[in-house]
């Protein structure tokens, strides 16, 4: 009775609403603050109102986030770049293809950086991964990474990944009751654990025939996990790694980390104990590790796990959504699938059956069906950057002012818009490898087309999932005929659930076993 009288005594009700109204008013503030930001710097910006209701309609899931980056990417279609927040932090959506390449490439040191989902000790299986590295850390680690992808070591992994498409195309051949009607997205997963198992962990899997093996499962765990992360949770993580941690958040359990971490230590002490070399990510981060010298970047055991890690997710879901959209469009555009046949199959005869890491090469058609994929389904919605010193942009239109970009400012160049501004790409919605031809290629203006991203901080691993996904393409033409069932849906439905492209319903096609 003492203590409740003491909390309802006029001194404790003074302090308690003098609290109230301290942070009622820090809001007002922050929120003045940022409805006025970008107008005291004369920078065309999206209303704080409009960004809000834009913000709750894809929360409720009635936009897509590809729907959203269109809306924001032509709410100011003459400017060059316009101003918003994220949460409380400036953001700058690039529209400019010359702004865009000033701030990736010329102004590179003022924009070095990824934003960080998370904290170092919160997921490491995240942080630790180069995509996410900052500074010197990203750049010591870019430099390890880098001779894993080289021409000379895509042709030495050319072998593994081969043996996996032979053995996935093989398998659906024997099994034709799988064929009327396949969900690719679950069977090219398999097909991207089995390449990725043998590549980067020197671990062989076959997933078409062991459905269950703990590669393949806790892919799909992962996954989910990441598919799951629900709006309210991703923002607790990114902009409170103490609450998060205090509340026992994560991005990927527990377990998954262990899976991973085990995974890669056993591999590390088996090749150590027998001497086994193999030309691949783990291989050529055990060398970075035992490199000495004053030079030399201590490399952890969590560090090599990051990376082979997020060599992992990139290839088990990004990659094998990338292969669901070609033969999707294949399965649409009979004419498009019947010379890109013509064109395997000219190489697999001047090859006796086999293709060949060069007769990949030489496949000029393929290159432009792989493109105009890429065009229409990039594997990132936004490139992002974060402003880590001052920087000057132009004038967004003439008569506004330059602008002073400040340090921990963001920067988002949208992907997804700028493939589907008729502006640089006519008919956008239409698929039409033609514009990846030796004669139009040339016409487009420069950083509007930037799939894998652009500068020092373009994805590395871009050669290795073409490779991977051509040598599937060709295998399964060779043996299958691409068809449409009642199952699949065209034009494509996104998932409004998703950060990245993903069909609603998933991807379901027919196989039919060519007459040889």
């Amino acid at each position: 009775m003492e203590l409740l009288s003491l909390l309802f005594s006029s001194p404790f009700k003074l302090l308690l609403t003098t609290l109230l109204i301290i942070c009622v008013l820090k809001v007002i503030v922050s929120l003045h603050n940022q409805h006025t930001y970008w107008k005291k710097r004369g920078v065309p910006f999206m209303r704080s109102t409009t960004s809000l209701r834009m913000f709750w309609t894809m929360f409720r899931r009635r936009i897509s986030f590809s729907d959203y980056s269109e809306f924001i990417y032509n709410y100011e279609p003459d400017a060059k770049y316009l101003g918003m927040m994220d949460t409380a932090t400036p953001l700058v959506l690039l529209r400019d293809p010359e702004v865009i390449r000033d701030v990736t490439v010329k102004e590179f040191e003022h924009f070095p950086d990824h934003r960080t989902l998370t904290s170092t000790d919160i997921d490491t299986l995240f942080s630790k991964n180069v995509f996410f590295l900052r500074g010197n850390q990203w750049k010591e680690m870019r430099n390890t990474l880098s001779p894993t992808f080289t021409a000379s070591k895509m042709k030495v992994m050319f072998e593994l990944v081969s043996k996996c498409s032979h053995e996935f195309t093989e398998y659906l051949a024997e099994h034709p009751e799988l064929c009327s009607s396949i969900d690719t997205k679950d069977a090219f997963r398999r097909y991207s654990t089995d390449v990725i198992a043998t590549s980067a962990f020197g671990i062989t899997v076959n997933s078409m025939k062991d459905r269950d093996n703990e590669f393949f499962l806790r892919g799909i765990e992962i996954t989910k996990s990441l598919l799951s992360l629900s709006m309210l949770k991703f923002l607790i993580l990114r902009t409170s790694p103490r609450l998060s941690k205090a509340l026992g958040l994560y991005i990927f359990s527990p377990d998954s980390t262990k899976f991973f971490r085990r995974i890669v230590a056993e591999n590390i002490k088996i090749r150590e104990e027998q001497g086994i070399v193999r030309p691949d990510m783990i291989h050529l981060l055990m060398q970075a590790r035992d490199k000495e010298g004053p030079n030399a970047r201590e490399v952890t055991l969590d560090d090599i796990v990051g990376q082979a890690f997020g060599f992992f997710l990139a290839g088990f879901d990004t990659t094998a959504t990338f292969m669901c959209f070609v033969a999707h469009e294949l399965a649409v555009n009979r004419d498009i699938q019947d010379r890109l046949f013509e064109e395997v199959e000219r190489h697999f005869a001047e090859g006796n059956g086999e293709i060949s890491y060069e007769a990949v090469s030489k496949m000029t058609y393929m290159d432009m069906v792989m493109s105009e994929t890429l065009r229409k389904y990039p594997p990132v919605i936004f490139l992002d950057r974060l402003c880590t010193k001052r920087c000057e942009l132009p004038p967004a239109k003439p008569g506004c002012k330059s602008l002073i970009v400040e340090p921990n400012n963001m920067i988002w160049v949208p992907v997804y818009a700028l493939h589907h501004d008729p502006k640089y790409f006519p008919n956008p919605s239409k698929f039409d490898p033609e514009r990846f031809s030796d004669e139009n290629k040339d016409n487009f203006l420069p950083y509007t087309y930037v799939p894998f991203g652009v500068g020092p901080r373009k994805c590395i691993g871009n050669r290795f999932a073409l490779m991977e996904t051509k040598l599937l393409i060709a295998h399964l033409l060779h043996k299958f005929i691409f068809k449409v069932t009642e199952k699949t849906v065209e034009p494509v439905v996104f998932d409004k659930s998703q950060f990245s492209l993903q069909a609603d319903g998933g991807f379901w096609i027919a196989l039919e076993k060519r007459e040889k």
